[in-house]
């Protein structure tokens, strides 16, 4: 017996892309771009082929050529020229990050999202001022992250970024209260129309290795699985999502990206926001290895990867790839 169902015959050339259910184009993607203080020349990054870090003065220029490809929006990660403990160069009104959105919304059309955490600017690398945590004291072991101190630096420095002429801030740390306590400041300056794209459900992830040597921002010690989510709870992150959409939050990040596609598709189908997913740089560089020994074929897992996240409900997707894949598009 021969079938009715034939869906083979929608698979031909012509008709199978008239009919494809998702379609990935540059405008969904957001390129990563490292601005570096101390640095007088590009230096590239050895985990993550292709990227660099750029002084402050090739910012402009570094940006133009993400926007050659087709991509529009680019997210400012800062190394700042000094670290203390609070972090106060990621406020500075001359930091690296402010220095460097100055010049590309004044010479670029580039939509620009900024980094709001203070892990790169610690000199102990975690995301926030430190405290003493509940046990037994034993050092650095026994600190934590002060919950409500640094929603209060958060602020100053989302204000920081929108005086600069930021686009759009997006607060990473996973601090309770942090859209908030952003919207809140942002409105008291008169920013009220800048949007804040939320880490809204980031993980403690194994996958971040490689980012930590791009931003110099690994912890000086411990790890920070007291404030990221668990990578077992996908329940929770609906609930840390609704906080931040309760909040003000107006896009979601999901990240990682491809370990976590389950969560996007929860966060797409349950809130009303635009849906941002991080393909972050371990999903970057092992796709790299991968082709680096003939296993995989670069560009067509590349192009497949940021596909599945689309398809899962990302409406855009910061990527290590937005270059590459806008390319080829």
């Amino acid at each position: 017996m021969h079938p009715t169902e034939r869906p083979r015959r929608l698979r031909r050339d012509g008709l199978r892309e008239l009919v494809a259910e998702t379609a990935l184009d540059a405008s969904d993607m957001v390129a990563p771009v490292f601005v570096d203080a101390t640095a007088d020349e590009r230096v590239p990054i050895e985990s993550m082929p292709g990227h660099e870090r750029v002084p402050i003065a090739e910012a402009v220029p570094r940006v133009e050529e993400v926007l050659e490809t087709g991509v529009e929006a680019v997210m400012l990660f800062g190394i700042p020229e000094s670290k203390d403990a609070e972090g106060s160069r990621a406020w500075a009104e001359d930091g690296v990050i402010q220095r460097a959105t100055r010049a590309i919304t004044r010479e670029t059309d580039a939509t620009v999202i900024t980094d709001v955490c203070l892990c790169e600017y610690t000199d102990h690398g975690h995301c926030g001022v430190l405290e003493s945590g509940a046990g037994e004291p034993d050092g650095e072991a026994d600190l934590t992250v002060a919950n409500d101190p640094t929603l209060d630096l958060l602020g100053k420095i989302a204000t920081s970024h929108a005086e600069a002429g930021a686009d759009v801030v997006a607060p990473s740390g996973m601090i309770d209260g942090m859209v908030g306590a952003i919207r809140e400041a942002l409105d008291a300056d008169g920013h009220d129309s800048v949007p804040i794209l939320s880490y809204a459900a980031k993980y403690e992830s194994a996958f971040y290795g490689p980012f930590r040597d791009a931003a110099d921002g690994a912890p000086a010690f411990g790890d920070r699985r007291h404030y990221q989510m668990d990578p077992a709870n996908g329940e929770e992150a609906e609930r840390e999502v609704r906080l931040d959409v309760e909040q003000g939050a107006d896009i979601l990040m999901v990240k990682p990206a491809l370990p976590y596609l389950d969560v996007v598709r929860r966060v797409d189908e349950e809130f009303d926001r635009p849906v941002a997913a991080y393909n972050v740089s371990g999903e970057y560089a092992m796709l790299h290895a991968a082709a680096d020994r003939g296993w995989l074929d670069l560009e067509d897992v590349a192009a497949e990867s940021l596909l599945s996240i689309k398809r899962a409900g990302a409406d855009l997707i910061v990527t290590y790839f937005a270059e590459d894949v806008a390319r080829r598009l």
